[in-house]
């Protein structure tokens, strides 16, 4: 009996042997060795992070900086000998930008407000001194109340932002507890922080669906531009101390108007204006503010190729997006990500690695304008997610790596629920177990240009970041400046990127697929008429 079992076990591992040997990646510890050792000593990661950010920096889709960095970029591939070149896609409808902005309380007491304005809004057409007066406006019922009476005003839009003292720390970084929770298998369906997002709306907003959300707002816009104030004035989303978050106001669509001056600000300065006129105190403010609205055309993403050696035709690809918001330089979203991309492409060249399949960076356009330049991309090149229709290079995109949480160090990856490649990138993280990285989720999550791959049935593939100060004080804000990135964080991110790309270039099969997902049209136009949209409930909360 017991030979018989000792027997049945050597056949049973004699089965499983050859098994486990085909499932062990094969890791080029010593090139990643020498990635690491280039990174360390040779890096250009803040070199490129200057001429990203305090030279072509902000980059807002199709303004002169945003061609300007793309032509930087193209050069420096180039000159490292990659095939470099931009291309086009469209159209993107017209872009926008700032030239001249001044803002400040004049009565009852001077006060400079800090602010920008927002993007796709209009000037003031030279210095103007005019009243400010209180009209929050969430609802059709409160266009009605407030219809006639803005005419050559200052408008407060929105209710006060109630300001919570700064009990937490501005910057974080994942604990190892959080890091285990986040590999958890999760309850429900991965990924999303919708319902987040919803509870920061004003409270006549939450119950709106997207599409009844972007027709009120869209009704709202267009009765600030009949009314003809003088500016609006907004506060961020977020944030206090001066940083101010805000991105648009207007339309890069050429059949919509363009509103009146839009300027968002720090909340204290707001809710003191807000708090005056509460009190029954006349404001004034003085301004000046001188925006450009630029001639619709195409836009451009950056592409940079490695080719291959004995599987050329088949790609690698890694990107992050190049175009930012215009309240800071965009070097956290996503010059930091843009950076990383380039100085993992310059990793494999300068070290001359041979690698099977061609490696392909992208560098996109009107990624905040909705992923519009890796969308257009997709459609082109591999399929059209609405049909499903395929094309022949699809079957040739090995897999998409994308960077685009801020500069914070990579310290896992998401899955977006392709559980398959967990035990190869486990192997591969085996390697970097030093720099805290080897976190993995099968979790999805979104918000940038991954989705576009996974769209069509791609593998693709977003890292988990750090978030230092990216959610408290950089994202989409006037703080979004070369100061606040991390050298030692994007050095480390694109060791790991570079390695990444050269082992799935090396791999001998290409990285496992999940099933395509079935055609998903585009949803329909919003009804005319939103429902559902109640009165205002709480004067704490307020829209972006």
């Amino acid at each position: 009996m017991f030979i018989r079992s000792v027997a049945g076990c050597v056949a049973a591992l004699a089965i499983l042997v050859p098994a486990a040997a085909e499932a062990e990646e094969k890791v080029d510890l010593y090139t990643i060795q020498r990635l690491r050792a280039e990174e360390r000593e040779h890096s250009k990661a803040m070199d490129t992070l200057f001429y990203l950010t305090d030279v072509n920096g902000p980059r807002l889709t199709n303004t002169p900086n945003f061609y300007k960095a793309a032509d930087w970029v193209v050069k420096q591939m180039s000159d490292l000998g990659m095939n470099a070149k931009t291309e086009k896609w469209g159209p993107f409808g017209r872009s926008w930008r700032v030239d001249k902005y001044y803002a400040a309380m004049s009565e009852p007491q001077y006060m400079p407000l800090i602010g920008f304005p927002l993007a796709w809004s209009g000037s003031t057409n030279g210095p103007v001194t005019a009243e400010a007066t209180i009209a929050p406006i969430y609802t059709e019922a409160d266009m009605e109340k407030y219809k006639g009476k803005l005419k050559g005003k200052v408008v407060l839009a929105t209710t006060m932002h109630e300001i919570e003292l700064g009990l937490k720390p501005l910057l974080s970084r994942y604990s190892e507890s959080e890091l285990a929770d986040l590999e958890k298998y999760p309850e429900g369906v991965p990924g999303g922080n919708a319902a987040a997002f919803r509870s920061r709306m004003p409270a006549a907003w939450q119950d709106l669906t997207p599409e009844q959300l972007r027709a009120l707002r869209k009704k709202i816009a267009a009765f600030l531009t009949a009314e003809q104030p003088a500016a609006v004035l907004s506060y961020g989303y977020a944030g206090d101390d001066g940083t101010v978050f805000g991105s648009s106001a207007g339309d890069r669509d050429v059949k919509e108007p363009i509103p009146p001056p839009s300027i968002v600000v720090t909340p204290e300065h707001y809710n003191r204006i807000y708090r005056l006129l509460s009190h029954q105190i006349p404001v004034k403010l003085d301004l000046d503010v001188k925006t450009e609205v630029l001639a619709p055309q195409d836009s451009v993403n950056v592409i940079a190729e490695i080719p291959g050696g004995a599987k050329k035709d088949e790609i690698v690809m890694l990107g992050a997006h190049l175009d930012s918001w215009h309240g800071g330089t965009g070097a956290t979203d996503n010059a930091a990500g843009s950076v990383v991309m380039i100085e993992a492409m310059r990793l494999l060249k300068t070290l001359n690695l041979k690698m099977d399949r061609t490696v392909r960076m992208a560098l996109w356009g009107g990624e905040e304008e909705g992923l519009l330049g890796s969308k257009a991309y997709v459609k082109e090149h591999f399929g059209d997610p609405e049909t499903m229709k395929l094309t022949a290079e699809h079957a040739k995109l090995d897999g998409y790596f994308n960077v685009d949480n801020g500069s914070g160090k990579i310290r896992g990856i998401y899955l977006q629920q392709n559980d398959m490649c967990r035990p190869i990138f486990e192997q591969w993280f085996a390697a970097f177990k030093d720099m805290d990285a080897g976190a993995i989720t099968v979790r999805d999550t979104g918000g940038t240009d991954h989705l576009s791959f996974n769209a069509v049935g791609l593998p693709g593939f977003q890292f988990v970041q750090d978030t230092l100060e990216y959610g408290t004080l950089t994202h989409h804000s006037n703080m979004d400046l070369y100061d606040h990135v991390s050298e030692p964080d994007l050095k480390q991110a694109a060791t790991i990127v570079a390695a990444f790309v050269y082992l799935t270039a090396n791999r001998e099969e290409m990285l496992p697929r999940k099933a395509l997902p079935p055609p998903h049209p585009a949803p329909k136009p919003a009804a005319e008429e939103p429902n559902k949209a109640k009165p205002a409930t709480s004067a704490g909360k307020s829209g972006r």
